[in-house]
């Protein structure tokens, strides 16, 4: 099925291309900064990620009351989900590695879910989509499955995530820039 869409239809859909990339690039920082300082405090931890999982949280919600997916509630539920992960992890950097692994596992399994519904609403790049949500929901199924996990292991899985994630909000936002800029030429 091929969609003809208009100039301004490319341009409201492309408009965050350039709040995408700074997500991504934040997302490698922070990845970088939980594989460079493990033995940093779980607190310090806790807070980065929880920036993290509130940004996105306010992203996902923006993406649902503006967007034009059919699945705007996945997304907000998401973006709910998201926000008072994130809130609760700045807030309250919790002392124990397990209630950490446990809050991020949670946002993992629900991102996992609404990324897999998403992926089989587009044509277009669903294997890669599929791949992402098994991949996050793989990473919090095993988190739940070992909450007693160490805090290197949860630093790994983390730090990880976050470059992985990162770097496909990067490459999603220059595209859609290039797509934006060749609307515009």
């Amino acid at each position: 099925m091929e969609a003809n869409l208009t100039a301004g239809e490319v341009k409201q859909l492309t408009w965050g291309w350039w709040l995408t990339i700074l997500l991504g690039v934040m997302s490698i920082v922070a990845g970088a900064i939980v594989l460079a300082k493990p033995s940093d405090s779980l607190p310090t931890l806790a807070v980065v990620s929880g920036i993290f999982v509130l940004l996105d949280g306010i992203i996902e919600l923006v993406a649902a009351l503006i967007g034009r997916t059919e699945n705007r509630g996945l997304m907000a539920v998401l973006g709910v989900v998201s926000t008072i992960v994130g809130i609760l992890l700045i807030r309250h950097p919790i002392q124990g590695v397990t209630a950490i692994a446990l809050l991020l596992a949670s946002w993992l399994i629900a991102a996992g879910i609404v990324r897999l519904v998403l992926a089989f609403e587009r044509d277009e790049h669903r294997g890669r989509g599929i791949v992402v949500a098994v991949a996050l929901g793989a990473a919090g199924i095993a988190i739940v499955a070992s909450p007693n996990i160490g805090y290197a292991t949860l630093a790994l899985i983390a730090g990880l995530g976050f470059i992985v994630y990162g770097a496909t909000l990067l490459a999603l936002g220059w595209a859609m820039h290039a797509v934006r800029r060749a609307t515009a030429a």
